[in-house]
């Protein structure tokens, strides 16, 4: 009886060698698989900046917990962790800009509903110390609760709710199809946390639970992310401000050409440099902000939120006041682009502007050689007239000296008559040889 060969082996028989990444990116779906709660459950997120931390330092922390003194930073490389501690489990994430713990335990009889603003921080299963201690800068912590109810009577319900937050205001949504609550007051508590409550029916299913506790935590952890924009966008309006009026002041001088263009092209380059930095110092957290916001809308979605009669849904609360935030830091962000094309530009322009004045300087450089050389040549031409009548001058002299040795050794010649009829046809022969000259010359040339 044969056996047949695994799926591996079979896949590995019929196709072609794999892509090195193929097992990676088929797997990035796996990555971060969603827990299983159990209720009622208390979920305690942290989500604190990794800038500057290191793996082997998360992992030195998390073998602190119970059970995990041989955690090796092997296992951190994957970015997702879910550790089992004995009665209570802790889930690491890291991301780019942040790593997320998650601690996932039983919820205190004491947190059901009827309670009155449950002390929870004293239930933890981790130790204040462990929590104090997590390596970074804390962007998020919130304490969600998550146990059973009865949402048929809405207004019993949402009594409760409010008094197990205290009687304060809360927002609130019916998650799907009305099968759970979320509650919440968007605020920090004195012990540093926020609070979240889902309310949901004992037939939600531990999976589902998991789903909704990963989106609500998730949305308030991206939420602040993108929120992280708007300082930097506020801290660069002084900044654009002043640099446009800089750039309409050089635009000003270029058009009325009050400045020398050296002047104008160093005060141009400076303004240039100084964008060009804001810009490279900034651009990346424009860019995740927008990336955080779009995660934001997404995990809203997913909720398939309903309003429940007399509160805001969270998403209604959230948007209505992270979307101006968001618009700022998208208008910040073209304006800065912007301006970082409005300068180049006006450089385009003023560098035309010197070229066709460096042009102009070299036309009239051009004209004064022309002139110089036209007056080389008619000094050059007035030499020659000069040179002909020199060399003339020496050939009939030594045409008179002949003349006047023919005549002492008794020829019957008159040497200065000779000497003077033959001063036409020298003028001329000297005159004909230089022209040939000339002509050999430009011929050669």
């Amino acid at each position: 009886m044969t056996t047949s060969p695994p799926a591996a082996c079979v896949a590995q028989t019929f196709l072609p060698p794999d892509d090195p990444l193929r097992a990676t990116l088929h797997n990035e779906v796996h990555a971060r698989p969603t827990a299983s709660v159990r209720l009622p459950a208390l979920i305690v997120n942290v989500a604190v900046l990794n800038a500057g931390v290191t793996r082997e330092q998360e992992c030195a922390h998390l073998r602190l917990l119970p059970g995990q003194q041989a955690l090796s930073p092997e296992r951190l490389q994957g970015n997702f962790l879910r550790l089992p501690c004995g009665g209570f489990t802790v889930k690491w994430e890291r991301h780019t800009e942040f790593t997320r713990y998650s601690i996932v335990q039983d919820l205190p009889a004491s947190a059901l509903l009827g309670a009155t603003e449950p002390e929870l921080t004293s239930a933890l299963v981790v130790t204040p110390e462990w929590l104090r201690g997590l390596p970074g800068r804390t962007v998020a912590a919130v304490q969600l609760a998550m146990l059973h109810g009865d949402l048929s009577d809405e207004v019993a319900l949402m009594a409760q709710a409010q008094q197990w937050f205290g009687g304060r205001t809360v927002v609130a949504s019916q998650l799907g199809h009305g099968h759970s609550w979320a509650l919440t007051e968007f605020q920090i508590g004195a012990d540093g946390f926020e609070r979240m409550l889902v309310i949901t029916t004992p037939q939600t299913s531990e999976t589902r639970a998991g789903r909704m506790s990963q989106r609500l935590l998730e949305l308030e952890i991206y939420r602040l992310m993108a929120l992280r924009g708007l300082p930097v966008a506020k801290q660069l309006a002084p900044m654009l401000a002043e640099s446009e009026s800089a750039l309409a002041e050089i635009t000003v001088r270029l058009e009325n050409k009050s400045v020398s263009d050296q002047q104008l092209l160093d005060t141009l380059i400076s303004l240039a440099a100084h964008v060009e930095s804001a810009t490279a110092e900034h651009n990346y957290r424009f860019s995740a902000t927008r990336a955080y916001d779009v995660l934001v809308s997404q995990r809203l979605a997913e909720l398939n939120e309903k309003q429940i009669v007399g509160t805001q849904t969270l998403g209604e609360f959230m948007q209505r006041r992270l979307s101006p935030a968001m618009a700022t830091v998208a208008a910040t962000a073209q304006r800065l682009a912007s301006l970082s094309e409005r300068i180049s530009r006006t450089s385009a322009l003023l560098r035309t502007r010197v070229d066709i004045a460096t042009e102009a300087q070299n036309q009239l450089l051009l004209e004064k050689l022309t002139r110089g050389q036209e007056l080389q040549l008619r000094l050059q031409a007035t030499v020659e007239g000069l040179s002909i009548a020199a060399i003339s001058y020496y050939v009939i002299s030594l045409l008179l000296y002949g003349g006047k040795a023919a005549k002492a050794a008794g020829a019957p010649i008159n040497p200065e008559i000779a000497a003077g009829a033959l001063i036409p046809l020298v003028l001329w022969a000297v005159w004909y040889t230089t022209r040939r000259i000339h002509e050999k010359l430009h011929v050669g040339h």
